[in-house]
């Protein structure tokens, strides 16, 4: 009976596979977890402002300012960034990073 078993399982697996309830896999493979709908309210809207002197290139996400690209006429662009959410803009330039070190207390007394 042991032997018979699996021969029968193989004999109706076709059988089983041609009946009609079974579905096509879709032509596009669905997105992978955690990548959800395209959401406009989420990509940037940047306001591109020209003077004679500099260019500022304002970018803004659900109307809060949180980043300044400054082009001046001459000289390499800055950037002013809003790092902590509260409205102060910090000017990060060509020499200064966007990351802060690691800074830890060793020892106080």
């Amino acid at each position: 009976m042991r032997r018979l078993f699996p021969i029968l399982l193989l004999a109706a697996l076709p059988a089983w596979a041609q009946r009609g309830d079974l579905q096509p896999l879709p032509a596009v493979p669905p997105p992978p977890p955690g990548m959800e709908a395209f959401d406009e309210a989420l990509e940037p809207q940047v306001t591109i402002v020209k003077r004679e002197t500099e260019t500022r290139e304002e970018f803004r996400i659900r109307g809060k300012l949180y980043m300044v690209k400054v082009t001046p006429a001459v000289g390499k662009p800055y950037y002013l960034v809003d790092r902590q959410g509260d409205g102060i803009l910090v000017d990060v330039g060509p020499d200064q990073h966007l990351t802060k070190p690691p800074m830890w207390v060793i020892h106080s007394w």
